[in-house]
């Protein structure tokens, strides 16, 4: 099955969801908009969350004790900018949904401190999309390529960097700025699915099972 047969299932599954919700049947208790909001609200954040904990915790990992390394750290670089995309835009119809169901100025504390929440995360996919994933892009091709030439790089898992980087100033300096900029981004990943772990504990006590 192809992604535009899973995309048009999972669409079909969600529209029989809305035909039958109560909302459907006529419930005054709340309105057509509001359950959409909190709809998309809740399908956006879910699909953040749970790709942000899949990438971060278990894909990656995975790939990196099977894969050899330049071939784990090129599709990374595919891979990556898809990601922060797709979380990123999640958070942003997240954001405005939640924004507009609790209005800033009649909104408690709790909801502001949610809202912020939320915005954060947004701001730090925003920052590895366009900042720290395209320098690291272009590190890792730099990188690659010195390591090529010294014929390493197609073992898998840890690598042989650092044996060779000793005898070869020019690697070992682009493995620090290397370091340094995935560092970076590795700790923005971690923020923004912090800040989605908050809000996540805020959604469950809400919930009524």
């Amino acid at each position: 099955m192809g992604w535009l047969s899973r995309f048009l299932a999972a669409i079909a599954f969600l529209a029989i969801g809305v035909l039958f919700s109560p909302e459907t049947f006529g419930s005054k208790s709340v309105t057509h908009l509001s359950a959409y909001l909190k709809l998309a609200h809740l399908l956006c954040f879910s699909t953040a969350f749970g790709s942000a904990l899949w990438v971060t915790f278990i894909g990656g990992i995975i790939m990196f004790k099977n894969l050899p390394r330049h071939q784990f750290g090129n599709l990374q670089s595919k891979m990556f900018p898809a990601y922060f995309l797709l979380v990123g835009v999640c958070c942003a119809i997240s954001v405005a949904a939640f924004g507009y169901l609790h209005p800033w100025k009649s909104a408690s504390t709790a909801e502001k401190y949610q809202l912020g929440f939320l915005l954060s995360s947004f701001a730090f996919n925003l920052t590895n999309l366009f900042v720290f994933t395209p320098m690291t892009i272009e590190m890792m091709k730099q990188r690659h390529k010195v390591e090529r030439e010294e014929n390493i790089g197609t073992e898998v898992g840890w690598t042989k960097n650092r044996e060779v980087a000793k005898a070869n100033p020019k690697l070992a300096a682009m493995n620090k700025k290397f370091g340094m900029i995935h560092g970076l981004s590795s700790l923005a990943n971690i923020m923004s699915f912090g800040s989605l772990a908050m809000h996540s504990w805020y959604l469950a006590g809400k919930i009524n099972l």
